[in-house]
């Protein structure tokens, strides 16, 4: 497993320089980001892509279902020193309303791990301001980590790439044959295998959503990666961008999202 997964601080600093540095400005061609921004993140964890919004003086809100990710977020953002931040400990699904709609909804490496996503995506439009953008960062789920191995304590199986491209009993089978603990099977088998997300199942999630597409970016190297191994992000060059191959090799892809006009 690697370091940063354990490491509270050091994924909150990376977190909060990717999005900084790429995703922020790509969220503001489509929509100014001001201080009385409604900002909302669904699956907002220790809370480091929030800390570039609660910069810019947005109200913010976070909500993640795990209780002890807003417990480490409250300290590392200090939620005592800013009234224009609230976070919330629920699953998205228990979340009836909210005092308002948001201006954004931001979502980065959090979409692949949702069930029923045919549910979830509509869902979101409820949140949202009928001027509002949202944004979707996901692995698609057949490219070389889309199976989230970078989480097995075997160094062998984190870093081994497509083997969860396989049947289910089979992707159990190589990870207990490994020797991985039951707590990360069952986490992998639930909370990655039965939730993952394709390119082309989000896209026709999308359209039956009642939100369209306004912009795509696809990755050949995250930028994610650049903080963690100092590899230069590239798009995927259009010659590449093949449907169905694109899933293999496609290691993140980047949507705005509005409802549909």
């Amino acid at each position: 497993m690697e370091e940063r997964h354990n490491n509270r601080e050091l994924y909150f600093k990376e977190q909060h320089t990717t999005l900084n540095k790429y995703i922020l400005p790509y969220i503001e061609k489509f929509k100014p980001i001001t201080e009385n921004t409604q900002v909302l993140e669904v699956g907002c964890g220790y809370g480091g892509n929030l800390k570039p919004f609660m910069d810019k003086g947005c109200f913010i809100t976070g909500v993640d279902i795990r209780e002890k990710s807003i417990e480490d977020a409250k300290r590392l953002l200090d939620i005592d020193s800013h009234p224009k931040l609230t976070l919330i400990a629920s699953d998205i699904y228990d979340v009836k309303d909210f005092d308002q709609k948001f201006d954004i909804i931001f979502m980065k490496d959090t979409l692949e791990h949702i069930p029923n996503q045919e549910k979830f995506v509509p869902l979101l439009k409820t949140f949202l301001k009928d001027d509002g953008v949202i944004f979707q960062g996901f692995p698609p789920w057949c490219n070389p980590f889309g199976g989230h191995q970078q989480m097995c304590e075997g160094k062998i199986l984190s870093k081994l790439p497509w083997f969860h491209v396989t049947p289910r009993p089979v992707f159990k089978a190589i990870l207990k044959l490994f020797g991985e603990k039951e707590s990360t099977v069952n986490g992998l088998l639930t909370d990655v295998y039965d939730t993952r997300i394709s390119i082309f199942r989000f896209k026709k999630i999308v359209r039956k959503s009642g939100l369209e597409i306004l912009d795509e970016n696809l990755f050949f190297i995250n930028p994610n990666y650049e903080v963690k191994f100092k590899l230069k992000p590239r798009k995927l060059l259009p010659v590449f961008n093949i449907p169905f191959l694109r899933e293999f090799y496609t290691t993140t892809a980047y949507y705005i999202l509005r409802k549909k006009q």
